[in-house]
């Protein structure tokens, strides 16, 4: 599959460009089935109308989650703060920092950033260890780094979405780096 090089784009009014469309029904069940009749629920309508906080906050009323986890980068901790803030106002939630567990990077051979100093390193699999003993519903990351994010999904054990991806260059949107004209000359055709 190379659907980004479509020019068709035929998808969209609803050709089946793989025979898989009697499956792709089959596959949306119990709690796979809901979280997609929510997303549509939220996008239809509030389309342009909502921020992501909000539909955050929609979407996790709508399943009627109580307990939500934030997996936070230890640098985008105000943000996280006031993300948490809001949420509270709704749900319970458990919030927990990258450096979590105190290890240093030298236990695990680590590279660090400055390597004449001692550096704590990022734990995600702790991270989601510590949501999955609150119980979480559904777990919110912010600003975990690339990689971490990846092993925090894949050991969450639940829903998981991202409110920010970190990009420390570009104030934490890696989109920008598709529409910026510098970037784009960067990175190559």
């Amino acid at each position: 599959m190379q659907c980004d090089l479509c020019e068709k784009n035929e998808c969209y009014e609803g050709k089946d460009c793989l025979n898989m469309q009697a499956d792709s029904f089959t596959v949306y069940s119990g709690e796979d089935r809901e979280i997609h009749r929510t997303a549509a629920l939220i996008e239809g309508e509030y389309y342009m109308q909502k921020t992501r906080v909000e539909e955050l906050i929609l979407f996790s009323k709508e399943m009627i989650y109580e307990r939500l986890g934030v997996a936070f980068c230890i640098g985008l901790k105000e943000e996280a703060k006031v993300l948490c803030s809001y949420l509270r106002q709704h749900f319970k939630v458990y919030s927990v920092c990258c450096k979590v567990c105190g290890r240093s990077k030298d236990d695990m051979e680590l590279t660090k950033i400055n390597k004449d100093k001692p550096e704590v390193m990022c734990n995600p699999i702790a991270q989601a260890r510590a949501l999955q003993k609150n119980k979480t519903d559904l777990n919110i990351t912010v600003g975990l780094c690339i990689g971490h994010d990846i092993l925090f999904n894949k050991y969450s054990g639940v829903p998981t979405t991202a409110f920010i991806v970190k990009d420390r260059v570009l104030s934490h949107n890696p989109a920008g780096a598709l529409y910026t004209g510098y970037y784009r000359k960067v990175l190559g055709p």
